[in-house]
C-alpha cells in the first residue's frame, strides 16, 4: 500500500527514527501506525543490546521538588558523551524519567527501575535508538512525606544533593535562617561527601574494621593496652570528622563543625532542627549513599 509523507512525518516526530526507517516500518506494518511504532521500538531495543557494553560515564542528575518541599527526587541518567548530555532530547529524557518516578510514587523501587518491561527501561531503550548512544538510569533517590526536603545541584547537573530535615513547622520552613541552613548543609554534602548522617548510622562491622586497622598499626609500638585503646578512639575521631556529616568541619567556617552550624540555626529558629537522611549523586559514580 502507498505510505503518505504525512504518516512518515508523524511516525518520525513520535519516535525520532529516521525518515527511511519510518517509511520501511510503515510498509512492513501495512500502514498500521501502532504496529509501525512497535517495529521501530523493537529495532531500538536491538540497538540498545548492541551498545550495552559501552561506557556511560557522562550524563546528568535530574531533580524535582514539590512546592511545599515535602517530596523530592534525584535520578542519575547516563550517556556516553557530554555532547549528547547537553542535547534537548537527552534533557527531555531526564524530565520524562523523573515524571515516571513521580507517577509511580511508593512503587518506585530499585526492582521497578531495572524492570526491562517497566516504563523507565522502555523509555531508555527508545532513547538509545533515537540518539545512537548507550544510556542507563542506574539509580534514583525519592524522599516523600517524612520531612522538609532540600536540594542542591552542582556543576551544571553533574552532582545532586538531597537532604531531609525534621522538626519544622510550615512557618519555620519559610524563615531565612532555615533556608540558609538548607543551602549550607546541601553544599556541605556536595563538597565534603559525607557517608553517614550520624555516628549511630555507621554499621557496627564498619567500626569494628576501623578499630582493627588502627590496632594493627599499633601492635609493634610496645605501648600498654589502655594507651592503645585511647589512641584507637582518637583515630576514630578523625574518621568521624571525615565521614559523619555532623562531625565534619563546616566548609563555610572550618572552626565550626556541621553540628555547631545546625545548633546555631536551631537556637535562632527556637526549635531543634535535625537531619534525618541525605543523598549525594555524582554522575558516573557507582555508590548511592
Amino acid at each position: 500500500m502507498a505510505i503518505s509523507a504525512s504518516d512518515v512525518k508523524k511516525l518520525r516526530d513520535q519516535t525520532g527514527a529516521g525518515m527511511m526507517d519510518c517509511k520501511n516500518a510503515l510498509e512492513e506494518a501495512n500502514g498500521n501506525f501502532e504496529e509501525a511504532v512497535t517495529i521501530l521500538r523493537k529495532k531500538g531495543l536491538a540497538s540498545a543490546a548492541k551498545k550495552a557494553g559501552r561506557t556511560t560515564s557522562e550524563g546528568l542528575i535530574g531533580h524535582s521538588l514539590v512546592p511545599d518541599h515535602q517530596a523530592g527526587v534525584l535520578v542519575e541518567v547516563n550517556c556516553e558523551s557530554d555532547f549528547v548530555a547537553r542535547t534537548d532530547d537527552f534533557q527531555q529524557l531526564v524530565k520524562d524519567v523523573l515524571a515516571d518516578i513521580e507517577k509511580a510514587g511508593d512503587r518506585a523501587t530499585d526492582a521497578w527501575l531495572k524492570d526491562p518491561t517497566g516504563p523507565v527501561q522502555q523509555r531508555v531503550a527508545a532513547a538509545i535508538g533515537k540518539m545512537g548512544e548507550n544510556m542507563a538510569v542506574p539509580r534514583f533517590v525519592r524522599y516523600a512525606g517524612q520531612g522538609y526536603v532540600g536540594q542542591y545541584i552542582h556543576m551544571g547537573g553533574k552532582i545532586g544533593v538531597q537532604v531531609e530535615f525534621a522538626g519544622l513547622t510550615p512557618d519555620l520552613a519559610k524563615r531565612e535562617e532555615f533556608t540558609t541552613l538548607v543551602k549550607e548543609i546541601a553544599m556541605q554534602i556536595a563538597a565534603a561527601s559525607p557517608q553517614f548522617v550520624s555516628r549511630e548510622a555507621i554499621p557496627a562491622e564498619t567500626l569494628a574494621k576501623e578499630r582493627e586497622i588502627y590496632r594493627s598499626q599499633m601492635q609493634d609500638s610496645g605501648k600498654p593496652v589502655n594507651v592503645i585503646d585511647k589512641i584507637v578512639e582518637g583515630k576514630l575521631g578523625s574518621y568521624y570528622s571525615q565521614f559523619v556529616l555532623p562531625d565534619q568541619p563546616s566548609i563555610r567556617d572550618p572552626k565550626m563543625s556541621v553540628k555547631d552550624v545546625i545548633s546555631a540555626a536551631s537556637k535562632s529558629l527556637g526549635a531543634p532542627v535535625t537531619i534525618t537522611r541525605f543523598a549525594r549523586l555524582k554522575v558516573g559514580e557507582t555508590l548511592a549513599l
